[in-house]
């Protein structure tokens, strides 16, 4: 009963819809009823069928725009959603999480007038999927010529040779924030992510001439790399020298200073003894002086006194008779003291003939 009741409300509802008068369906003869009845489930099905077409999932890392007879309505989110099938309502589902890219071949011409073969490439996304899907026909498309108008751009205002070398990444920076400003006032819904330039080459006719100028570029680096490793080896060096050469004259001033300080004392001392013992003082000093002199000299001179006569004493045949003497047998130091008494002989004589000169 149930079911049939639920069929009974159907048919009465869509029987309204198609005009049967009050949602009754009026019997006629021949089984007509019957018939109307089947009309009205199939089409009941069919509105069912029709009304399921409205559901769609977006996945995650996607959105979905929604249309209403060709016009923006609303921009859903990840997960399950209905909306009224087509022709009235309709669904664009767009990858905003995918990384898209871009890449372009083109000849430029630098500021100092030089042409050179630039390779451009740019990734970039999705972040507002309305805009993607209504403000611009074609958003890639789009991208591309902006992305060649602004590497242009920033290659007009710049030098080969910056170009050719470290200004690459100073070029890419400019290229995606004069891409950015664009595409935002397009209204094109992309988000540049890296601009990356490939290596620049200048056209196949001057390619010789290029070649040698990188390797002219390459020495030139290399020599000031060699220049600034001898330096960073020979500075320090030279420092330490330098250093040591200070700790040397430091040391050697005081050692100078506290010499002279010694000296002054030691003078300023005997200063005041030779004030108190004039005579004395002078024999000191003498003494001192004559006996600093003569322990380090091997032959003596002897004054005699009231004379006028010097006597040498030959201290160092004394000495090296001695010390040859000691190599020698018992008899060899016989011949030695023999030879050395034979010299204080001598020595005794010379003495007493300077003593009868002086008596007579």
């Amino acid at each position: 009963p149930d079911l049939d009741e639920l069929f009974n409300n159907l048919k009465n509802k869509f029987g309204g819809l198609f005009g049967s008068g009050g949602g009754k369906i009026p019997s006629v003869p021949g089984g007509s009823g019957n018939l109307k009845g089947i009309a009205g489930f199939i089409a009941i099905a069919l509105v069912i069928v029709w009304a399921l077409t409205g559901i769609y999932i977006v996945d995650e890392g996607w959105r979905g725009v929604e249309t209403r007879f060709g016009a923006r309505s609303k921009v859903t989110q990840s997960g399950p959603h209905w909306h009224f099938p087509w022709p009235i309502e309709d669904v664009e589902l767009i990858n905003v999480a995918a990384n898209r890219t871009t890449r372009r071949d083109s000849k430029m011409l630098t500021r100092d007038e030089n042409i050179v073969i630039m390779s451009l490439e740019v990734q970039y996304n999705i972040k507002d999927a309305q805009a993607f899907a209504f403000d611009v026909r074609d958003p890639d498309n789009t991208l591309q010529q902006v992305a060649e108008t602004a590497i242009r751009e920033v290659v007009g205002n710049n030098d080969m040779d910056l170009i050719l070398t470290e200004g690459r990444a100073v070029i890419g920076s400019e290229t995606k924030a004069i891409m950015q400003e664009v595409l935002d006032s397009y209204n094109t819904g992309l988000n540049v992510l890296t601009v990356n330039m490939g290596e620049a080459q200048p056209p196949e006719e001057v390619q010789d001439a290029f070649d040698d100028a990188i390797k002219a570029r390459e020495d030139e680096q290399r020599i000031i790399n060699e220049a600034n490793a001898y330096r960073n080896g020979v500075v320090p060096q030279a420092r330490g020298d330098a250093e040591a050469l200070l700790e040397k004259a430091e040391a050697y001033k005081t050692r100078v200073v506290k010499a002279a300080e010694g000296e002054t004392s030691r003078f300023n001392q005997l200063l005041a003894e030779y004030q108190r013992a004039p005579e004395v003082t002078r024999e000191r000093i003498y003494i001192d002086t004559m006996e600093s002199v003569m322990s380090r000299s091997p032959k003596v001179m002897i004054d005699i006194e009231s004379g006028n006569n010097l006597l040498f004493l030959p201290l160092d045949q004394l000495l090296s008779g001695g010390s040859a003497g000691t190599g020698f047998s018992q008899n060899g130091g016989d011949s030695s003291s023999g030879s050395t008494q034979s010299l204080m002989d001598e020595f005794k004589r010379n003495v007493s003939r300077s003593r009868t000169r002086e008596t007579r």
